[in-house]
């Protein structure tokens, strides 16, 4: 008679393993994304109190694109020897150091080195690769993909919320303050890690098996798949840095207020969890790479009907959220076929260097924009570009291989 609570308990308890993982790196990457997310808000302000530049703020916030990217893999590597939850807590801690020490920089080389280098490689490290790894070493594999849209839904949800509260805190009590406000909330990812412990379930028994990591990048970087999932996400990156850290000034110029702009970042945040829960969703019925293919098209699209309808604000809300459909959802497929490619066993590190194309994709967007707006007064060749390259992103995930490369050379 007591057969059947025993069965019962040991079928809820993986079950409650994956709510408890997913929420908790979901809510870390909504404190850590979602502050982030806000980061072109600052743009204006900063440099009507500091008299820097546009230019050089936005050189500052390309390298953080970079380094942003460039921690990841590192932080994978650092996570395999010492645990997830030390390199997340010290991740949060440089997040937090660098917000406070922004302000206090009064010239492009300490902004460089506070907000590029200190505050994004606290943000990176707290970010898709090391918190998806974290969950996909402890989730089963039939859940994975639903985890990996929740855990990205986590960082559109952060956006959401701090971009609206962002704006609004600038206009009351000025961006210097608000910086200060993001450092301290930030604090509340803390207490978020303990839930993605080392010490937890492992869901896949074939973790410990498989080549090690200097033999797996050696297989990984020869693997044309790779490389093309590689370029796509580094269009993805111009993509996502250049509107990130250039949409409030594009509406500013438009002549219209801050608030649409802190409106308009919400929504992309909104709709993006759409986006992601709906991919996590799809995935489990269609290929990846055809996923990547549409989220990728419709981005070109959206940024063309864009280019040629009025600038008023129901045209960028519009925009916002037709962008925030596929903002990060492009996330979810790309990870997912980095793990059906090679597993999960070094999936931070390999995954960290695709977000490291990302980020140099990123570093431009972020640079190149700021460069254009100083030099012809808008974005124009910069949203042409942004097209281009979201189109070109769409063909080369096409050819992408979804089976284990040991498995398709058995299929030959």
């Amino acid at each position: 008679m007591n057969i059947m609570p025993r069965v019962m308990g040991a079928a809820a308890q993986p079950l409650r393993s994956v709510w408890i993982v997913t929420l908790c790196a979901a809510c870390v990457l909504a404190i850590t994304q979602g502050a982030r997310g806000a980061s072109g808000l600052f743009m204006s302000p900063m440099n009507t109190d500091t008299g820097i530049g546009i230019a050089n703020i936005a050189f500052a916030m390309a390298v953080g694109q970079f380094v942003w990217g460039a921690v990841q893999p590192i932080a994978g590597v650092l996570a395999g020897r010492w645990g997830h939850a030390p390199v997340l807590v010290c991740g949060i801690v440089l997040m937090v150091a660098g917000s406070l020490l922004t302000p206090l920089m009064q010239g492009t080389v300490g902004l460089v080195l506070v907000l590029g280098v200190v505050q994004a490689a606290g943000a990176g490290v707290g970010s898709f690769s090391l918190l998806m790894a974290a969950a996909a070493q402890r989730i089963p594999v039939e859940r994975r993909a639903m985890s990996s849209g929740l855990i990205n839904a986590g960082g559109s949800f952060g956006q959401f919320v701090f971009a609206p509260i962002t704006a609004a805190l600038i206009a009351w009590i000025g961006w210097v303050h608000t910086m200060w406000a993001l450092a301290a909330f930030a604090l509340l990812a803390l207490p978020l890690v303990i839930g993605l412990r080392n010490a937890g379930h492992t869901a896949d028994p074939a973790l410990a098996d498989g080549p090690g990591l200097r033999a797996q990048l050696g297989i990984a970087l020869s693997d044309r798949s790779y490389l093309l999932l590689h370029a796509a996400f580094f269009t993805c990156g111009f993509h996502i840095a250049f509107l990130m850290t250039h949409l409030p000034t594009e509406i500013q110029l438009c002549g219209l207020s801050g608030q649409v702009a802190g409106y308009a970042i919400a929504i992309i945040g909104l709709f993006n969890i759409v986006g992601s829960l709906a991919i996590g969703w799809l995935a489990g019925f269609w290929r990846m790479r055809t996923l990547l293919f549409w989220l990728y098209g419709l981005r070109a699209l959206a940024i063309s009907a864009y280019l040629l309808a009025p600038k008023t604000p129901a045209t960028l809300y519009v925009f916002a959220a037709v962008i925030g459909l596929t903002w990060l959802a492009t996330v979810p497929p790309t990870a997912g076929l980095v793990a059906k490619l090679f597993g999960v066993r070094h999936l931070a590190t390999l995954f960290g260097l695709t977000l490291l194309s990302h980020q140099i994709g990123g570093f431009l967007g972020a640079w190149l924009g700021g460069l254009a707006v100083e030099a012809q007064g808008n974005y124009q060749m910069v949203w042409l570009a942004d097209v281009a390259l979201a189109g070109m992103a769409a063909v080369l995930s096409l050819p992408v291989r979804e089976a284990p490369p040991q498995l398709a050379a058995a299929a030959a």
